[in-house]
């Protein structure tokens, strides 16, 4: 299954999945004819509690109660039992997948060939730090460079959505508490990030994460360690990286965090970016205004953007 944020005709976000790779069902709405064909009274209540029209965390804090009605319902669309709300996938914008992340976490020097193009000795235990919901980016918007940063360098990065609230949890049992996966940006102000040796400056900017365009459930990433991640900047290909080359990986940043604190649903970690960043190439290679960032890992779609001056 994949989980969109999409519109229609510019009205607001509702979320949605894709029924085949031609129509995106309405899941709220889908929902309310669903259980009105089956003489349920309050379906449109029902239905709204399930799937809140625009908040994916909304949908993952449902729990087996939303995920199994989802399940039902693509199961009955799929035999004809019932018709869903859906619209060709032509006709409508999709948002960032999820915009309302409780956290937002993010792991740095994960990969093996981004720490040796840094010149950074891997490290020991998982770099973390933040990004905040002001810097997610819907596909297709521009990624702002902030004023007076001359150094916006690009990161594609797996990003994990949290299906399950997660404490002291194993690294063998982590990714059952995994609902799914998206792409994220990583886009970095590295002026800002280098002031101090915090990163946080050069990370949490608006517009600094894109994200998208789906999640894909773990159905249909069924391991997340077999993964090729790639950038292009307006069409020259910069990243070409996998997630074989994990120093980390998911099971064990799971593990690593759910020991500091409560990972909960609809939580988003970015899991840090391969080798090929621009700040690390001679010479340097820099995010300008006009220019295209065009990021896709395995199955999980190509998220797009450009970039203007904020």
């Amino acid at each position: 299954m994949k989980i969109v944020r999409y519109s229609v005709n510019g009205q607001s976000p509702r979320l949605g999945a894709y029924l085949g790779a031609d129509r995106v069902m309405d899941l709220e709405a889908s929902a309310e004819a669903y259980l009105a064909s089956r003489s349920v009274v309050r379906s449109g209540a029902i239905a709204a509690a399930l799937f809140p029209h625009a908040s994916t965390r909304g949908f993952l804090e449902g729990g087996s109660a939303s995920q199994d009605m989802l399940a039902a319902m693509a199961e009955a669309a799929k035999s004809g039992k019932y018709t869903p709300v859906s619209h060709p996938v032509a006709s409508v914008r999709l948002h960032a997948p999820i915009a309302d992340p409780g956290k937002f976490i993010c792991i740095g020097l994960n990969y093996k060939d981004h720490a040796a193009e840094t010149n950074n000795p891997a490290p020991k235990e998982p770099p973390v730090f933040p990004k905040w919901a002001n810097a997610i980016l819907d596909p297709g918007e521009p990624i702002l460079r902030p004023r007076g940063e001359k150094t916006l360098d690009w990161e594609v990065e797996l990003g994990v959505v949290i299906g399950r609230t997660a404490r002291f949890v194993k690294k063998e049992q982590a990714l059952d508490f995994v609902y799914g996966y998206t792409i994220i940006n990583d886009a970095s102000a590295r002026d800002f990030q280098f002031h101090t040796t915090q990163w946080s400056a050069g990370k949490i900017g608006d517009t600094l994460a894109p994200v998208g365009p789906y999640i894909a459930d773990r159905a249909e990433i069924p391991d997340p360690h077999v993964l090729d991640l790639k950038t292009w900047v307006n069409g020259a290909l910069m990243q070409n990286g996998t997630t074989r080359n994990f120093i980390f990986d998911v099971g064990y940043i799971i593990q690593y965090l759910t020991n500091i604190m409560t990972l909960s649903p609809g939580d988003l970690i970015a899991t840090g970016t391969p080798a090929g960043v621009g700040f690390s190439r001679k010479p340097q290679v820099t995010l300008q205004p006009g220019d295209t960032v065009r990021l896709e890992i395995t199955g999980l779609g190509v998220l797009e953007n450009t970039v203007k001056d904020a």
